[in-house]
């Protein structure tokens, strides 16, 4: 059952790259994939400084430098597919993003997309206080590569 019809993407997306955001309250991770929509991959972080305007410049900036056509934004649902307080900041964000940007930005449930980052890291051996510096490009990695599996293309 689809929760919120913003979450499915309906038809084919426009062919290129795609950049995955995992918007956190310190940081904002950064997933990119290649032209074929195949695989993603963590790109970088963009910090929090307290002004959206400037972070939504850093990003316009990618999306300019990688030649984006799309942005997909993890949508933080609840476990249950409720919507709570967190989602509300993220729409708002994704409005701003949508203003800014000059190519289609989408949202995408990213239930457990942390969590699944986390345990990467762990497999990997990766310790925490350096886990810390990637996960969150990881879990940006993990809502496109989730979203990029979802297109009814694939």
């Amino acid at each position: 059952m689809e929760v919120n019809a913003e979450l499915a993407h309906r038809g084919a997306p426009p062919p290129g790259r795609a950049l995955g955001l995992d918007l956190g309250t310190q940081r904002v991770g950064v997933a990119i994939c290649d032209a074929n929509r195949t695989v993603a991959t963590p790109l970088t972080t963009v910090a929090r400084v307290g002004d959206r305007r400037i972070e939504h410049e850093a990003i316009a900036q990618l999306v300019a430098e990688h030649d984006i056509v799309t942005v997909v934004v993890g949508l933080p649902l609840s476990l249950s597919g409720e919507e709570g307080p967190a989602v509300r900041l993220v729409r708002s964000e994704i409005k701003g993003l949508r203003r800014r940007l000059e190519v289609e930005v989408v949202s995408h449930d990213e239930r457990l997309s942390t969590v699944s980052a986390q345990a990467s890291l762990r497999q990997g051996g990766v310790n925490a206080k350096r886990g810390r510096a990637v996960v969150d490009q990881l879990a940006a990695s993990v809502i496109l590569q989730s979203y990029i599996d979802s297109q009814p293309d694939r």
